[in-house]
């Protein structure tokens, strides 16, 4: 009995220790690799790999280095590789990672196999290549599996036979089993091209889902091109007996995509070929009505070149969804419908390519040429003179010839009368100015030197020897105008000079104004005896009037009257009342000398004698570019005393100033002079009286510290300047000497501030003629380009300075802003193009831009390396009810030559254009009731599946097929 008992206890032992071991080994999920085979390994390593991503989870696959795919980065995806037999195989995850609200069946950023087979989540598992050579080194398997990732990035696929693929997919199941996943698993089978696949997936311990798709390249069965055709060809994948389907009735679910592209443009091929006929009837008038004309003749930039159409056309998507049709003849029906019954329409435009690639040639507008502008300023530095560029002799020059070349002189002669060509001034473009131009230091748009640059960008490529030619013979015109006394064209001849603008620009306006002062001094001798030799009955209207137009001196120097702002010129009838009411006995020989009145100043008295103070004519005070208000200021800083100093800087326009006031006064002493001219420095007593009060005269104050300190430069100069109105004095401003000046300067120009100057006027030129651009009410266009303008002032504000940076600095900022002036210019462009072919719509051509604006906004940065994306731009935007009608205007009826060309084999017509893609969903949908197959797994409710699903995408030539079906096992 006792062996018996011990007997028991050892069974019992032996069996408990048997136990604990099988369940150790489940929970270290060991195998026997010595006796499994390749195949049950192959699945192992796939387990494997699915199990580390199914405990990482989405977001941590994200963090570890996910593939994004799409632009909503809803889509992401993870990719292993692993060794079966003599082949690689590559065994990619695709999930995603929001699951807010379930997808819609037409979302762009869907993959081609969630929109075929409705899945969310899902994997593919495919060969990486098929060499058949068995690799051994850790370096050939690291080689090869290196180059199968480039074959397969290039497109070159493994053609799968059928036993292969099933074995392939059964491995992929078996594994997702064990993982306890119900991913869905496809494989590729047969050519890449038919897009083919078979896939499964498990739902459970009912449900297997099965997929299957394949393509048809060739030539589609008409039956097949119609709805009817399809919708039978659904019914057929589930119905257990023949039947006519056109007289079944299921309940088919069924959602429909249908992409409509707008027609090209009329061709020059199309022209020709219309029917000659037509041409004899209409004459001459269709010869001129179909002149192929640009889509930009109206835009600002199009007198400098003609942009590409950012647009090439639109796409328009019209949707039918959540419909239940029950027979074939319904379908035949809804073919027959307009696209106008279609719930939903989205619309998106057809972008270019150059919009996308940042390559330099793909993009010719003002931002290409600069970017050449700035590589002539590079080389720029390499010469002293212009005139190296262009002699034959000069070795300087034998760098820029080898690749540059001087166009011929009817091409430079018609460019140099384009520029000097004057055809008057547009004054809305000066209203259009945006407010941040005035910062850049260049020329204004409507410039002499501004249309110089703008010329240059196309002129010979714009290369340095073309620019230096062209400045060459630019010079020798300005000075012909300057020897012929010929006003300059386009430069403003008044007298002011505007020191915002650049120096190049500065000199011609004062050249401009030195010319006109010339041509003036040779026919003012008569106007000048006619204010001063007036006779005396008639000499009271003519200096008592303070509207008088100031008159030209005989050295051309304009005349203006100085007067304080709280002492006007009396009219006519008070220098009647004041002047000859109390006029004394001397007052007539008192009028007999005075010279230069350009009226009576108020009711200002002279101190010394009872008469009316007299505004004397004036000489302007001479105009100075900004070099030489430099020079002036140099000189203040080297002599110290800036006061004493600047006053002698300015001791004849004071002088000038005091000879015509005595002139104009006779009687005037000092403190007059300062009362008229300087007023802030005259202190009038509390006690004084109204001026002009006769009891109240003399009027009573006193000079202010600073002109009574002894020795004060300016009653030195008073006391020294002689009695005489401006037109006996000495000009000023001599006008041969200046323009002498001027030209030497321009002839002397060293090269690199030549281009400095012409990159910063060639900028803001630019910007100013894209300013004027029409596009509507987009407010992310006119931020950006208002910060463009600021952009431009900043970068470009040292480029003039006298320390400039180091040359490659410098130039590869200007490089850098020439990119970001591009991506302004691109999307300016497109504005414009969305705005004037959606005008009637200006709710959806705001949006289309703020779509492509956000979309294009990552490229926007200053990097010089091409920024080129996978991506495409997709996003539709939601056309409205009530704007139906003005995007079908967009999709005109074909014309008689364009519908000969293709047969019309599909319905839905939109103003007689056939979809160019139809995509189409059926399914139908089963309940399921309790206990169903013998489940031991009650059910507590009646749930509802999708049994058979089919996703149909083609046209007339291409048909491709997906179904998916569910089956209880």
């Amino acid at each position: 009995m006792a062996s018996s008992s011990n007997a028991k206890h050892k069974r019992i032992a032996e069996e408990e220790e048997e136990e604990e071991e099988e369940t150790l080994e489940e929970l270290e999920g060991f195998d026997d690799f010595t006796l499994a085979s390749s195949w049950e390994r192959f699945i192992s390593e796939i387990e494997a790999i699915c199990r580390v991503w199914m405990v990482d989870g989405p977001k941590n696959l994200v963090e570890k280095g996910a593939e994004c795919l799409g632009s909503q980065k809803k889509l992401y995806k993870v990719k292993s590789e692993m060794k079966h037999g003599t082949k690689l195989y590559s065994i990619e995850y695709y999930f995603c990672v929001s699951n807010k609200g379930k997808a819609s069946f037409w979302d762009d950023d869907l993959h081609d196999l969630q929109l075929s087979f409705g899945v969310s989540d899902f994997m593919v598992i495919a060969p990486l290549s098929a060499s058949g050579v068995v690799l051994d080194a850790p370096e050939s398997t690291k080689l090869l599996s290196s180059v199968a990732i480039a074959l397969t990035n290039c497109g070159s696929g493994v053609v799968l036979d059928a036993p292969e693929s099933t074995k392939l997919l059964s491995s992929v199941a078996i594994a997702l089993t064990n993982c306890g996943s119900n991913w869905p698993a496809f494989v590729p089978v047969h050519d890449p091209s038919r897009k083919a696949y078979i896939g499964i997936q498990n739902l459970g311990l009912i449900f297997t889902r099965r997929f299957d798709a394949d393509r048809i390249g060739s030539q589609v069965p008409i039956r097949l091109m119609h709805l009817e055709g399809l919708y039978e060809l659904f019914i057929s994948k589930f119905a257990l007996y023949s039947v006519d389907f056109s007289a079944s009735f299921f309940k088919v679910q069924f959602a429909m995509k249908l992409t409509y592209r707008s027609p090209p443009y009329e061709s020059d091929d199309e022209i020709d070929s219309v029917d000659p006929e037509v041409n004899e009837s209409k004459g001459d008038i269709v010869s001129s009505n179909h002149i192929k004309t640009q889509w930009d003749d109206d835009c600002p930039w199009t007198e400098w070149y003609s942009a590409e159409d950012p647009i090439r056309g639109f796409e328009l998507v019209a949707i039918w969804s959540g419909r239940m049709f029950e027979s074939s003849l319904e379908m035949a029906e809804l073919e027959n419908a307009s696209s106008f019954d279609a719930e939903k329409w989205l619309l998106c435009p057809i972008i270019f390519p150059f919009m996308m690639d940042d390559s330099t040639w793909m993009f010719v507008g003002f931002a290409s040429q600069i970017r050449l502008l700035v590589s002539a300023l590079d080389m720029s530095f390499e010469a002293q003179f212009l005139d190296d560029f262009v002699s034959a002799e000069n070795p300087a020059s034998d760098k820029s010839k080898s690749s540059t070349a001087i166009p011929p002189p009817t091409v430079l002669d018609r460019v140099l009368k384009e520029i000097f060509h004057d055809g008057g001034h547009n004054s809305h473009l000066v209203e259009r100015d945006n407010k941040h131009s005035r910062a850049i230091k260049g020329a204004p748009l409507e410039s002499l030197f501004a249309q110089f640059c703008l010329h240059s960008l196309w002129f010979g490529g714009c290369n340095i020897r073309a620019i230096a030619s062209l400045w060459i013979e630019f010079v020798r015109e300005v000075r012909w105008c300057w020897e012929e006394s010929q006003p300059l064209p386009k430069m403003p001849s008044d007298s002011t000079i505007d020191l915002s603008t650049c120096l190049i620009h500065q000199k011609l306006q004062m050249l401009a104004i030195c010319i006109e002062k010339k041509n003036s001094s040779h026919d003012t001798h008569n106007s000048t005896e006619s204010v001063d030799h007036t006779p005396s009955g008639k000499k009271v209207d003519a200096e008592a009037d303070p509207f008088k137009e100031p008159v030209k001196d005989e050295n051309g120097s304009y005349l203006r009257s100085y007067s304080h702002q709280d002492s006007e010129p009396s009219t006519s009838s008070s220098f009647k009342h004041h002047d000859y009411s109390v006029r004394s006995p001397d007052l007539q020989k008192v009028d007999q000398v005075r010279k230069g009145s350009a009226g009576v100043v108020g009711s200002m008295m002279l101190l010394h004698s009872y008469q009316k103070m007299h505004a004397p004519y004036t000489q302007d005070a001479p105009i100075m570019t900004e070099d030489m208000h430099e020079e002036r200021l140099h000189a203040v800083e080297v002599f110290g005393d800036a006061f004493s100093f600047s006053g002698q800087l300015e001791r004849d326009i004071l002088s000038s100033d005091m000879s015509a006031f005595k002139a104009a006064n006779p009687d005037a002493v000092f403190e007059d002079f300062i009362r008229w001219h300087s007023p802030g420095d005259w202190e009038n007593d509390d006690t004084e009286g109204c001026a002009g009060d006769g009891n109240n005269w003399p009027p009573r104050g006193k000079l202010s510290q600073r002109m009574s300190e002894r020795g004060n430069l300016w009653r030195q100069i008073w006391n020294d300047s002689p009695p005489l109105p401006v037109l006996e004095q000495k000009p000023l401003l001599d006008p041969i000497r200046e323009g002498e000046k001027i030209l030497h300067y321009l002839e002397t120009l060293k090269p690199h501030q030549l281009l400095e100057q012409m990159v910063c006027t060639a900028f803001r030129a630019s910007a100013d003629i894209l300013n004027q651009t029409i596009y509507g009410d987009f407010k992310p266009m006119k931020t950006r380009f208002n910060q463009l303008y600021i952009t431009l002032a900043s970068t470009l504000k040292p480029l003039q300075a006298n320390h400039l940076r180091e040359k490659a600095e410098l130039i590869g900022d200007l490089r850098r802003l020439c990119l970001v002036f591009e991506h302004i210019e691109k999307l300016l462009i497109f504005a414009a193009s969305i705005h004037r072919k959606l005008l009637d719509v200006p709710r959806l051509s705001e949006a289309m831009f703020s779509d492509y604006f956000n979309f294009y906004l990552p490229k926007m940065g200053t990097s010089l390396e091409s920024i080129c994306y996978d991506q495409e731009f997709k996003t539709k935007q939601l056309v409205m009810m009530h704007e139906r009608d003005a995007v079908a205007i967009l999709f005109p009826p074909p014309t008689a030559n364009q519908s000969w060309r293709k047969v019309l084999s599909m319905g839905n017509l939109l103003n007689g254009h056939e979809p160019i893609l139809r995509e189409i969903i059926f399914s139908i949908n089963d309940r399921v009731e309790d206990s169903h197959y013998g489940s031991s797994i009650p059910m507590a409710t009646t749930e509802e599946i999708q049994t058979h699903r089919m996703y149909i995408q083609g046209t007339s030539n291409d048909l491709w097929v997906a179904l998916s079906v569910t089956s209880w096992d």
